[in-house]
């Protein structure tokens, strides 16, 4: 039997971020679970392969960013997700999560800009 080696208390939290994502998931409507998980899936295999494991600055604030979402998707008012990825000609944006209210109002968008470590995202709630 090989042994595993102990996890870091970031990697613990990164891993329950991901669990507490999954849970979030299952409780929306049939339909929007399995986008869900697989936009979640996503995001998280995306960071793991593109964010250096040595940058604890950038894993700190993304898990703050995840709780944040988190907290979003928990609320009964949001029924999906939405992703957006585009590129500028400096350089490509990451995979962003929106969350879709079930009340929202498609003439009046609200953007966010946020730009860490150069990497332009921009997560857009309608609402």
């Amino acid at each position: 039997m090989a042994s595993r080696s102990k996890l870091s208390g970031m990697q613990k939290q990164v891993l329950g971020l991901y669990r507490n994502f999954l849970r979030a998931a299952r409780k929306k409507p049939p339909e929007e679970c399995s986008r869900i998980k697989s936009i979640i899936s996503a995001e998280f295999h995306e960071n793991a392969r593109n964010v250096d494991r040595k940058n604890f600055l950038y894993i700190e604030y993304l898990i703050r960013r995840g709780k944040k979402q988190l907290e979003q998707l928990n609320n009964p008012g949001i029924v999906g997700l939405s992703t957006f990825k585009f590129t500028s000609s400096s350089s490509a944006a990451a995979i962003n999560i929106s969350l879709d209210d079930q009340n929202s109002k498609p003439e009046s968008p609200k953007l966010h800009v946020d730009e860490p470590d150069n990497k332009p995202a921009v997560n857009a709630t309608i609402g």
